[in-house]
């Protein structure tokens, strides 16, 4: 499966290296290594084979090398372009792992923003392209999916039916998480054109859109395969830059989405400003500038990975859940709503 981490704040910024490469369970080295507190096995026996869950071993023996993408507000574009007000993303996507692309490298060691989704993909099938990579732009709105919509060329037809024009025409790639994409952005504006795009949106209305994405792709299967519909992997993540929605989602009795958590307290273990270190409380850091009764500014990160070492720090999304974050930095999880004959047994793994 693929893996994404995002950080939202709305008072402190965080420089893109000290998330996304320096530590040691950074994004950028997810890969291959993984570390999952609460699904898989660690400590002394922190091996993948140490797990009985065998979709687990799957999902997580999968290398992730089929490209990366980055999304970082900021605000130049409002202090040139008329009509450009708050924070914009910009992006950059790469084809290559990121521990083989000097670019993202240096841009992330001189970039700083207050809202950032980073991604690293495994593909599902669909062919390897910056295209292809995560996350997605749409005007102000970005949106960035691990796992996978199931039997996506049954249904893709359909849901092209269900976007609004301009959404479809931002449709650039092949992938099902961009088809997703697009539909979210046509439910959040009910159908408008990309004028829409600029606009902020509350954040209940932000869930109710991608709340009304999962249940379409599941009516659609259900249309079309019936009882032979398969299980999909809905972790998304949708954000205007000041607001933020993830959700971890299977439309399946019994089996856990992908791994998905989130923490208001990591970006201070994260930012080298402050004492401390990702990597242990063994650790030092000697070039940190703030005292250790300095307070961080108010944030949020939600990632596939904890991408510190402190499991005090992280909370497990709880299956079938969205977690919210308003433009004050406020947390809530909710449950997502979906009627449960949508719930579909999974062919590879029964039982």
């Amino acid at each position: 499966m693929c893996r994404w981490f995002a950080y939202i704040s709305p008072e402190e910024p965080c420089l893109l290296a000290d998330v996304l490469i320096d530590p040691g369970n950074a994004i950028s080295k997810q890969c291959s290594e993984h570390y999952l507190p609460q699904l898989l096995p660690h400590g002394e026996e922190h091996e993948l084979d140490d797990s009985k869950d065998a979709l687990l071993k799957m999902r997580n023996s999968l290398l992730n090398m089929d490209g990366l993408g980055v999304a970082w507000y900021t605000n130049a574009a409002e202090s040139y372009v008329k009509g450009v007000d708050g924070r914009r993303p910009a992006l950059y996507k790469s084809q290559s792992p990121p521990i083989s692309d000097f670019n993202f490298r240096n841009l992330c060691s001189n970039t700083e923003t207050n809202c950032l989704f980073a991604h690293i993909r495994a593909t599902s099938g669909s062919v390897v392209t910056q295209v292809n990579s995560h996350p997605f732009v749409f005007g102000r709105h970005v949106f960035m999916h691990n796992g996978a919509i199931s039997n996506f060329n049954n249904v893709r037809r359909d849901m092209t039916d269900l976007l609004s024009y301009d959404a479809y025409c931002n449709v650039l790639g092949s992938t099902d998480s961009e088809h997703a994409a697009a539909l979210y952005m046509t439910n959040l504006t009910n159908g408008g054109t990309k004028d829409a795009w600029s606009k902020e949106y509350p954040i209940d209305e932000m869930l109710k859109a991608i709340n009304k994405t999962i249940v379409q792709i599941m009516e659609l299967q259900q249309k079309q395969l019936g009882d032979k519909k398969a299980p999909n992997s809905l972790n998304f993540c949708a954000t205007d830059g000041k607001k933020m929605v993830a959700t971890r989602f299977r439309n399946h009795a019994t089996q856990q989405p992908p791994s998905l958590y989130w923490s208001e307290f990591a970006g201070r273990t994260l930012n080298q400003k402050f004492p401390g270190s990702p990597d242990g409380a063994d650790k030092v850091n000697e070039t940190a500038t703030k005292g250790t009764d300095e307070k961080i500014g108010k944030h949020t990160i939600i990632a596939s990975e904890p991408t510190t070492y402190d499991d005090a720090e992280w909370h497990l999304i709880s299956a079938n859940y969205a977690l919210t974050v308003d433009e004050h930095g406020t947390e809530k999880e909710v449950m997502l709503q979906y009627d449960q004959k949508f719930n579909a047994v999974d062919p590879n793994f029964p039982g």
